[in-house]
């Protein structure tokens, strides 16, 4: 049961900081970025490049970070400023665009073979009878840490408090001065920046490839829509939601509906638990979890 939690755990960690990223940009720009998990592969493959190159893990790990935030700025103020000009739909369909044409382009750069990180190998860290990797774990707390930053941010500094007010009623924030573009571009590039961490720790055990970002797609998008599109906090409580549905789906024995004694479903299950909390999401919550908050952006 414990490395039930644990398993858990670690696909929350997977998806968090992506979800959460999503989430605050969302908020401000009102359009869902279909392309900002593929900051998530940006940064796998910017980390193992430095990485390989020979800087330390956690110096490469945090300059593809930066550099991932960096891109994501850009791609704010080159295309998705213009895109919101004709609407959500059309930035939408754009972002889709971006996204397919970030993955053509990294894979001519670097090919559809897996990059591993060489890290060694260690025995696993074992807590109450479960089995979690060092790196794993690393993953995990760093993961707490960031999330307990975001929630202070939010709300108990000023710039907290102007993007909650932006999210909630854009007209009357700009009213009052606040700066929308200026904390827009914030927003841009720290959402960035934490896919681009999030995407770097999980090709630790992963490796950086083409399909992270893909991979990551629908669960995160799920975990946004759960914790209703602009609700950074709710993102979170979306992203455990279908943590756990996915690891139970996989961890479940349905042994005694077939007369064996274990027969459990394939991995690749996994992304027909996501279809289902989604579709069910969508029909019974589409706001999400949280409506009241979302129902005012």
């Amino acid at each position: 049961m414990f490395q039930f939690l644990i398993d858990a755990l670690l696909r929350t960690a997977d998806l968090a900081l992506v979800t959460l990223g999503l989430s605050m940009l969302y908020g401000l720009v009102k359009f869902p970025n279909i392309a900002h998990v593929q900051y998530a592969m940006f940064g796998a493959y910017a980390s193992y490049a430095l990485y390989a190159a020979g800087a330390p893990l956690i110096g490469a790990l945090l300059i593809a970070s930066v550099v991932t935030g960096v891109l994501a700025l850009g791609l704010h103020l080159l295309i998705f400023r213009r895109l919101l000009r004709a609407g959500p739909s059309i930035s939408m369909v754009g972002s889709l665009a971006v996204s397919m044409l970030a993955i053509a382009l990294m894979q001519g750069l670097a090919g559809s073979f897996p990059r591993m990180f060489k890290l060694g190998h260690a025995a696993p860290l074992t807590i109450a009878g479960a089995h979690i990797s060092y790196t794993q774990f690393y993953f995990v707390c760093t993961t707490v840490v960031l999330l307990v930053l975001v929630t202070l941010l939010l709300f108990y500094t000023r710039l907290g408090r102007a993007m909650r007010a932006l999210t909630n009623n854009a007209a009357l924030a700009n009213a009052s001065g606040l700066n929308a573009e200026r904390i827009t571009f914030l927003v841009s590039f720290a959402s960035g920046m934490v896919a681009g961490l999030g995407g770097s720790m999980l090709s630790l055990s992963t490796g950086a490839h083409i399909n992270l970002g893909n991979d990551l797609l629908l669960p995160v998008f799920a975990a946004a829509i759960l914790g209703g599109l602009g609700n950074p906090m709710g993102a979170i409580a979306g992203a455990l939601l279908i943590a756990v549905t996915e690891t139970a789906v996989t961890n479940l024995n349905f042994g005694f509906l077939f007369g064996v004694d274990m027969k459990f479903l394939p991995v690749t299950y996994i992304n027909a638990a996501s279809f289902l909390i989604l579709l069910l999401a969508l029909l019974f919550k589409p706001y999400g979890l949280f409506d009241r908050e979302v129902r005012r952006v």
